[in-house]
């Protein structure tokens, strides 16, 4: 491995990718049982044979690590160790898997069975899995995959039995072990059931962190979980969780294994099963709960068309490679290894920056249908019109969109985009074809092509404004999630080039300020680096140049006028954000109360959401979204314009009206704050 940095600029255009191959092909034409029952044998860690769940069950009850910590407990709640140490049993029993290949052997056929009906096609690059398969030989090895969809996790396995790689042990929430009969299969093909949250329960902590090590130090399979932790709903990349990535990179930092490779993995879906279901989770509606009846009840997707997947295996990233003259391994061996210590503030920095690192290369390798331009475009259009007219000549012609998306395809794949747009196809037929697989979320009528808002259920009477509203909220959230898709190639251009619009001068100095203020706003919203806005700015600048859209001085930024459309189809991307962020902001000013807790707020801010958007005060729907809601918070705490209050009873927030009219005032485009917000920050 060559790479050595952390955080690196790259010229998106030299970035070689592995063709793809469908997987699905082979099996349209051969028996699914014959496929099932194949002769599985994987090569594991340095040759080693598979490890029985009871023999890794009583390596880690025996660990020198659990024993520590059970004397720890005992000494301090005053129970037996014997006590504890059956607790640790109890806990280890709820969470172990059960890899079982009969079972595996199941799934491969009822998945079959399920993936030829739902989709076109399942597109895999094989180098990706060949170095999988070496590395597999090589290093114990964790699996990354991006989670846009529950599909995710079974997909994965899939592919590795496929392809006769070892199948991974994967972390699961415990929603999916209360699922009657699914939640035991689910165990008996790799899963290990953990709490969402663990609090401070040491013992806990222990069991789950000495049982994945065990499985890692020893090689016993790949370790697969989530970096972002939980789906996303939005379908752009979440900040990542780094709690499991500390817990997997320790064996390397403690010196108990030469190496640990990680593999980031991108799973793009043409179309996403949960689409719908999402969009009404950010509105508030809540989650179905996890069941196997609730899985029978959806059998009826299997009529419908999905399009394809791509699933894109990273090159491996090594542990040991990234952590030369970033992590001084001597620091661990200060006390007994198995006594467990809180991680350095430098090893928690350079955790955090590999897992940035990794989401980054989930993002990059993330393949693009040419529906998600579409979705851009429509979105932007729809935006232009009232809000609540279904019957306005609202959208845009066949022809023209047909016409801007060819524009953007060329401006997508100048930014290094990895696109799936065929080019033996005339444009006008892959557009339709797109347009038609998506016919749930579009109309297309009388040569227009419109957003299709979603009708309210038929009540007594006519739908009430508020109901017209979140029907329309629903369509446009689902369309969303399509254009967050590519909004990480668009993200860097589209903040210079809201910074270029909002600077009070084309100045280097002022517009490189203006972005910086607007990355640090949006950081929890986007993947963006911890210290790295200097390089984001000038590749920002790089890529606009070479498109054209700027020119750039040792001193100065000048938009073009060719660039014009460039720049304002990108400024317009980030503008739902902006103003999402600039309704929280005003909310909490002027009519947040000094009894408002978190809970609280979503429910709160979305109502005053709706009154603006009735009245004709805001365009954007997307204001709506809870997601939103919540990192705009998380922003705000951690730009001091709010901060939580313990009451003793329960935790308030606290606002500072100062701070937040002005922050306001800056996404809104006023000027002359811009400094005085800037040093307050």
């Amino acid at each position: 491995m060559t790479s050595i940095s952390l955080y690196s600029q790259r010229d998106p255009m030299l970035k070689k990718r592995d063709d793809f191959e469908d997987m699905l092909e082979e099996r349209r034409s051969s028996s699914d049982l014959k496929y099932a029952f194949k002769c599985y044998t994987p090569v594991l860690y340095k040759g080693m044979p598979p490890c029985k769940t009871t023999v890794l069950k009583s390596m880690v009850l025996h660990s020198d690590q659990l024993r520590y910590v059970i004397n720890q407990v005992s000494k301090e709640t005053g129970e037996s160790a014997g006590a504890i140490q059956e607790e640790a049993s109890a806990i280890l029993e709820e969470m172990a898997h059960r890899l079982q290949l009969s079972t595996v052997r199941f799934f491969a056929f009822a998945l079959t069975k399920a993936f030829k009906t739902l989709f076109r096609s399942i597109h895999v690059n094989e180098e990706g899995l060949q170095r999988l398969q070496q590395a597999i030989q090589d290093h114990p090895v964790v699996l990354l995959p991006s989670h846009r969809s529950y599909m995710d996790f079974l997909l994965m396995s899939y592919i590795l039995y496929t392809y006769d790689l070892a199948l991974p042990v994967i972390a699961a929430g415990m929603d999916f072990m209360g699922m009657k009969f699914v939640g035991e299969m689910l165990r008996m093909s790799g899963a290990f059931f953990i709490r969402r949250s663990f609090g401070g329960d040491k013992l806990y902590w222990a069991v789950f962190s000495e049982y994945v090590k065990t499985m890692l130090r020893n090689g016993m399979a790949p370790v697969e979980f989530f970096l972002e932790g939980t789906r996303s709903r939005t379908c752009k990349s979440l900040t990542p969780k780094i709690g499991l990535l500390n817990i997997v990179m320790e064996p390397f930092l403690k010196g108990e294994v030469f190496d640990v490779s990680l593999v980031p993995v991108s799973i793009s879906y043409e179309r996403i099963l949960e689409e719908s279901l999402y969009a009404r989770e950010l509105l508030g509606v809540p989650k179905p709960k996890e069941s196997t009846s609730g899985l029978f009840k959806a059998r009826k997707v299997l009529s419908e068309d999905y399009g394809s997947i791509h699933v894109y295996f990273g090159h491996a990233v090594s542990v040991r490679t990234l952590s030369e003259g970033r992590v001084d391994r001597r620091q661990f061996n200060l006390q007994p290894r198995f006594i467990p210590k809180k991680p350095s503030e430098d090893t928690q920095g350079f955790v955090s920056a590999v897992a940035y690192r990794l989401v980054r290369s989930q993002e990059e390798n993330m393949v693009l249908m040419p529906w998600v331009l579409l979705a851009s475009l429509l979105l932007q259009a729809h935006y232009r019109g009232p809000l609540l007219e279904p019957h306005r000549p609202q959208g845009m012609t066949l022809e023209e969109l047909t016409q801007r998306a060819v524009w953007l395809r060329g401006l997508v794949r100048g930014l290094g985009a990895f696109l799936h747009w065929p080019d033996d196809k005339p444009p006008s037929e892959v557009v339709s074809a797109s347009l038609s697989l998506h016919q749930g979320l579009v109309r297309v009528s009388e040569g227009r092509v419109r957003l299709l808002l979603e009708e309210p259920a038929g009540g007594p009477g006519p739908a009430s404004p508020e109901e017209r509203l979140l029907g329309a909220a629903v369509a446009v959230l689902s369309c969303a999630s399509y254009r967050n898709q590519v909004l990480h190639v668009f993200l860097r251009p589209a903040l210079l080039a809201t910074a270029v619009h909002t600077a009070s001068s084309g100045k280097k100095e002022e517009v490189f300020d203006t972005f910086s203020f607007l990355r640090n706003v949006l950081a929890n919203e986007f993947i963006l680096c911890p210290g790295a806005a200097v390089q984001d700015f000038e590749e920002a600048c790089q890529q606009l140049v070479q498109s054209g859209a700027l020119q750039a001085s040792q001193q100065q930024l000048t938009a073009t006028d060719r660039g014009e459309p460039t720049l304002a189809f990108l400024t317009a991307m980030l503008e739902p954000f902006l103003q999402g962020y600039q309704v929280v902001c005003r909310y909490l000013c002027e009519e947040a109360s000094e009894s408002l807790t978190e809970k609280l707020f979503v429910p709160a801010v979305r109502n005053f959401t709706v009154k603006l958007l009735l009245a004709g005060n805001l365009r954007y729907c997307e204001a709506l979204s809870s997601d939103l809601q919540k990192n705009a918070l998380a922003a705000l705490l951690r730009l001091g314009a709010v901060r939580r209050v313990n009451g003793g009873e329960q935790v308030t927030l606290k606002v500072d009206r100062m701070l937040l009219n002005t922050l306001e005032d800056t996404l809104g485009g006023k000027v002359p704050s811009q400094k005085a917000v800037l040093a307050r920050l």
